[in-house]
Formats: structure tokens, C-alpha cells, sequence
């Protein structure tokens, strides 16, 4: 069994039911994807547009895939054909170009709301002032006649923790984001829109799924401890 096998062997039997693990494969090669695919992962992520659309050209058909980088809308048209889900929807705009695209192709795209949870400024994400407006647009959009956002399902949140060893401060920034997860799941569950769906909390890497578990996380995204550090 190689190193890839045995790692994701123990990572997923490590893991409560109720978690979904997304393998995150970036920069990683085909041989390597095929290694965990052959250990039974079918769901795999990755931060680029162009190496995600070679790998879903190249690898078996019923891979899930999720895109979990920064998106820019004009890149849309290209992973909307397969995309299963799209983690990182940070502005209304981006939002809309999805919607666009997926009409194009006859589907209904997943996408998770990314909050900004962290102490650096370099990371992307909605305040919870822009989470609730973009929220509510949506549903009022779903709930007229011209529903602009047919396309497009939201089924939960996204958000990553500060890059720091401090482990008090990554577990607030992940209760901060379940508290939020909470309070709008309750508000749009009782909405009843079948295009918002709140039951993903996609939270927690390699360095501290186990604490985004804790916090209540329902998909973690796990590269290195899976395939080694990056080249």
C-alpha cells in the first residue's frame, strides 16, 4: 500500500460520519490522484482553473470535483460544465456569472459563501454584513417572478482560520464562523427556498481539521497530509 493509500486510510477512518473529507490535490500529479482514487477518494479540490479542467479532461468521470481557490468571474465558463461545487463565492457578482454559466449548460452549480474569518488581510470573504446582504438578495431574487439566480444553489459557508500556531485564536475564528452557519441556517431554513440550503460548513486543513471538527465543521479540505508538502 503506498504512502498516499495508507494516509488517507487514516485520516478517513479518523473522521465522524457526518464529515465529508475533500482531497486537496493542487500542484499535485495525475499518478497521485489516481493513488487515492484507487483507495476509494472521489472527491478531490483544486485552487486553479486551468489544472482543474486538464484533470477533469484526464481522470475518471466520476471524480467530484471542487474548485476551493479564489475564482475570478470571467474563468466561470470553464469549470461550469462539471464544477460540483464551488467553495470560495465571495461578491454578488461572481455569484451571477455562475448562475450564468451553469444556465448555459442546463445546471444547477452548488456554491458555498466564503466568510472572512481571519487576521490577514491577504484572505478573501464576506464580512457578516455583506454575508446577510448578499443572503437576502438571493432570497428575495428566488421568491419573484425574475429570479435571477435559478442556477445556482447556496448549501452553506466557507471560511479559513489565520495561518498562526496559536491554536486559541484559530478556534475562535472557527466558533465565530459555526456561530454564523447557525444563525443563518435557522433564518433561511425556515425561509423554505429550495435555492438556498444550508447544511455544509466547509472548514478546517491539514494543520487543523481536527479543531474545525470540534467546532462543529462538516467538510474538511486536506492536502499534505494526504499527498506530502507541495512542490
Amino acid at each position: 500500500m503506498s504512502s498516499i493509500q495508507q494516509n488517507l486510510n487514516k485520516i478517513k477512518s479518523s473522521l465522524p460520519e457526518q464529515v465529508t473529507l475533500v482531497a486537496v490535490s493542487k500542484t499535485k500529479p495525475n499518478a497521485d490522484l489516481m493513488e487515492a482514487y484507487n483507495a476509494g477518494q472521489r472527491i478531490f479540490g483544486e485552487n486553479y482553473v486551468q489544472e482543474l479542467v486538464e484533470k477533469h479532461d484526464q481522470l475518471p468521470n466520476d471524480i467530484e470535483w471542487h474548485f476551493i481557490g479564489h475564482l475570478q468571474s470571467r474563468k466561470a465558463k470553464l469549470i461550469a460544465p462539471f464544477v460540483s461545487l464551488i467553495h470560495g463565492v465571495d461578491s454578488l457578482k461572481l455569484l451571477q456569472e455562475i448562475n450564468k454559466q451553469a444556465a448555459k449548460n442546463n445546471r444547477v452549480i452548488d456554491c458555498l459563501l466564503q466568510v472572512h474569518i481571519a487576521d490577514e488581510e491577504t484572505k478573501f470573504g464576506l464580512d457578516e454584513k455583506e454575508l446577510e446582504e448578499i443572503l437576502k438578495q438571493f432570497l428575495d431574487s428566488a421568491r419573484s417572478d425574475n429570479n435571477e439566480f435559478k442556477n445556482v444553489r447556496i448549501v452553506g459557508l466557507m471560511g479559513m482560520a489565520t495561518f498562526t500556531e496559536d491554536q486559541n485564536q484559530v478556534k475562535k475564528e472557527f466558533q465565530y464562523l459555526k456561530s454564523l452557519f447557525d444563525k443563518f441556517k435557522r433564518h433561511f431554513d425556515s425561509a423554505q427556498c429550495d435555492n438556498i440550503k444550508l447544511n455544509t460548513l466547509s472548514m478546517g486543513m491539514s494543520g487543523d481539521y481536527e479543531l474545525a471538527i470540534s467546532c462543529g465543521s462538516t467538510m474538511v479540505r486536506i492536502g499534505s497530509s494526504i499527498f506530502g508538502s507541495r512542490n
